[in-house]
């Protein structure tokens, strides 16, 4: 059980209230949740089956779906795989199982983040806030300044958060545009992990943490990109990532 006794102030929904969605069996917790992020400008709708969690979850209109791995009916793994055939709502994984080949899968499949239930309260609200904001991206008024993201055949539009490669849309998770646009901002610069764990969560990840990794390889998945004979991407090794900058020499 999460400790709801840590109390910390969520100034970031101030101004309007998020809509969340809990899917967890757990209907004690589910109610332990509700009454401590409600006060603090959240608006909590829940399920507690994975086939209920979905049906809700695709129906939309949520900020972010806070989602158990062990449900019944279906479990949060498979939940996530569908919720990712119809919806980026970012989605923060739940598991009393803290293997770390629990959390690979679920950023494989295209989790958001993941929290063991042993988290404080505290760590949930900082994860959640990062999440959103993720989601939202910058405000309005940046995101009208900034200007288009040219990588070789990749356009990154960043005030519609859109990304195509050679014409065609990508469908890409918050954390995933995010980790690109860092990237492709930077083309031809070597972005540390530490650097890329800090712009697209604002938070230190921990030097072994191997999201980061996760969410590259599921980019290159999406750009079609190879490791080995990259066009996009590169390992630097024990260093971080570069994008490509088509105006230098091709990458080795």
């Amino acid at each position: 059980m999460p400790n709801l006794n840590d109390h910390f102030t969520d100034n970031s929904a101030a101004d309007g209230r998020y809509r969340l969605l809990i899917v967890d069996d757990d209907q004690k917790l589910c109610r332990l949740l509700r009454g401590y992020l409600e006060p603090m400008g959240y608006e909590i709708d829940t399920a507690f089956t994975g086939p209920e969690g979905l049906d809700k979850g695709i129906k939309g209109g949520y900020h972010a779906i806070i989602l158990d791995v062990m449900l019944p009916g279906m479990d949060g793994f498979e939940v996530l795989k569908r919720l990712r055939q119809q919806t980026q709502t970012p989605v923060l994984m739940l598991t009393a199982r803290g293997e770390e080949q629990d959390r690979i899968v679920g950023l494989e499949i295209g989790a958001d983040d993941y929290l063991p239930k042993t988290f404080s309260t505290r760590e949930l609200l900082a994860r959640l806030r990062a999440v959103i904001r993720r989601a939202n991206g910058p405000g309005s008024d940046s995101k009208a300044a900034e200007p288009e993201i040219k990588a070789g055949e990749l356009l990154m539009i960043p005030s519609a958060r859109t990304a195509a490669l050679a014409g065609q849309p990508l469908v890409l998770t918050p954390v995933e545009y995010d980790l690109l646009a860092s990237l492709a901002r930077a083309k031809g610069r070597v972005k540390t992990r530490e650097q890329l764990m800090d712009e697209i969560a604002g938070r230190d990840y921990g030097a072994y943490d191997r999201s980061i990794d996760v969410h590259i390889s599921a980019l290159r998945k999406k750009l079609g990109d190879d490791s080995k004979t990259p066009r996009f991407i590169k390992t630097i090794r024990a260093i971080g990532y570069m994008m490509a900058d088509p105006n230098r020499l091709p990458l080795e």
